[in-house]
């Protein structure tokens, strides 16, 4: 009885934050700040669904297959965001209006510039 209360916590939160992602993805300005959104928000609430998901059913095949998705999600969704990221800002996509500064852009300079010449 409390695990399936706290699972359905869980889930509701989970979910929660799946929302505040697509809801990030849908009202922000540029691929930058989206891909933020998407993979910080995006990754806690896939976490929190998946836990959810452990607590409903234990340790059964589904549950592991759970936690294997979501330590995969956890893993894999940082990297891949770097790497898009890295690929819009080398193709030239530009930030938004309001962002008054660009870090990556400074520290990128010369080291693309090497990649690009060899």
């Amino acid at each position: 009885m409390i695990l399936e209360v706290l699972s359905n916590v869980v889930l509701i939160i989970g979910l929660f934050f799946v929302f505040l992602a697509m809801l990030g993805l849908a009202r922000l300005p540029d691929v930058y700040n989206r891909l933020h959104a998407t993979t910080k928000i995006g990754t806690l609430g896939a976490f929190g669904v998946m836990l959810s998901i452990l607590l409903k059913v234990g340790f059964s095949p589904i549950g592991v297959k759970a936690i294997t998705v979501a330590l995969f999600i956890l893993v894999t969704s940082p990297i891949s965001a770097h790497m898009i990221s890295r690929a819009a800002h080398r193709h030239g996509v530009g930030l938004c209006k309001e962002s008054v500064i660009d870090e990556y852009g400074k520290a990128c300079s010369s080291a693309c510039s090497i990649d690009e010449n060899e």
